[in-house]
């Protein structure tokens, strides 16, 4: 009772929702170096988390909000990073309905944000994910010390400006990152055309030089269209520089020549989502086209169903499956892994609170 009372109080006093996702299911993963892997796992269609969002109303349509997410491990209940308690999100700011957003803390990019909500009809889970070949790993989907603005919306038309300092002693845009994007949101047709940069240089630590690379450049245009009998999507993706196109198991399959991450290549999904019933069928084709002399592409197929016990739970079935060319090595992960092997299949259930 004490404790419900106490929800209740800070609920009328600041506006702060409590939310969060249980995922958790059967992972199997083959064809990799490790054999075939069976195991229990969370976080396949979406990560485990726990939330507290809030706002207050300032007046004269501005509000301060904020944002804390941290990801847990359902299958043993540990926190998804260790060292760190709110490594989803964690940013606060100001919204105004005349001048748009301004948010600081970590915080999606523009790009993943892209990759998630409009190009993948698997939302960047599942077996099926965007994220097995497009590039999502690191920074590329969330940035800490990041400043956020976004714009209001006019006519389904908006925008986001990302930049993230790199805080290196010694040097102003060692590590930095900035994202830009255009969105465009009105009845059944949704766009999105974005761009990041990461600088990948790290400073002059003591006797240690300062080391200078390449930036890793990713732009990408994703359009999804609601039919209603069925939703189709689209996405392509240059990715250029160090780290534009990162492999997420450094040698999955124990080649004797590791596989080397591209600086030039391009990505492209084509999916789909069908309702069926009380749940919806999802597909995708990707292919990863390694321009380099290396041409290490890829492709993979996926299929997967989900299908809706009410509107907060559902269960999950899906499958993937990628051919590796001339010694590429990427696998088949999920929303919150990177996978071990060239196919997965998951089977599980979701709940949102």
């Amino acid at each position: 009772m004490i404790i419900g009372g106490f929800a209740a109080q800070a609920q009328a006093q600041s506006n702060v929702t409590i939310y969060g996702l249980v995922d958790a299911g059967i992972v199997g993963e083959r064809g990799g170096a490790a054999g075939s892997v069976t195991k229990v796992t969370s976080g396949i269609g979406g990560q485990s988390r726990l939330g507290f969002r809030g706002t207050e109303d300032l007046g004269n349509g501005l509000s301060a909000i904020f944002q804390l997410e941290a990801g847990f491990k359902a299958d043993d209940g540990t926190i998804d990073s260790a060292g760190t308690l709110f490594n989803r999100q964690a940013f606060v700011g100001l919204k105004s309905k005349e001048a748009g957003q301004l948010t600081i803390g970590r915080q999606y990019t523009p790009l993943y944000l892209a990759q998630s909500q409009v190009a993948d009809p698997f939302g960047a889970g599942y077996a099926g994910s965007i994220k097995n070949l497009f590039p999502s790993a690191g920074a590329n989907t969330r940035a800490s010390n990041a400043l956020v603005y976004s714009t209001p919306t006019v006519e389904g038309f908006s925008g986001d400006v990302l930049y993230s300092l790199g805080e290196q002693a010694g040097s102003a845009t060692a590590g930095r990152q900035f994202g830009l994007g255009l969105n465009y949101a009105q009845g059944p047709l949704n766009a999105r055309l974005v761009y990041n940069n990461k600088n990948n240089d790290t400073a002059a630590v003591g006797a240690t030089p300062a080391k200078l690379q390449d930036t890793g450049r990713n732009t990408m245009f994703a359009i999804n269209y609601d039919f209603q009998v069925v939703k189709a999507f689209f996405a392509f993706s240059a990715d250029k520089g160090v780290n534009s196109a990162q492999i997420p198991v450094a040698n999955a399959y124990g080649y004797t020549v590791a596989p080397k991450p591209s600086l030039d290549s391009n990505d492209v999904l084509i999916g789909a989502t069908v309702p069926v019933g009380n749940g919806s069928i999802m597909a995708s084709y990707i292919r990863k086209n390694d321009k380099t002399v290396n041409n290490q592409d890829a492709d993979q197929w996926a299929l997967g169903y989900l299908y809706s016990l009410s509107k907060r739970t559902g269960v999950y079935l899906a499958y993937a499956k990628i051919k590796n060319k001339n010694g590429a090595g990427y696998t088949v992960g999920n929303n919150n892994e990177a996978g071990s092997g060239d196919k997965a299949f998951n089977v599980g259930f979701r709940h949102a609170f």
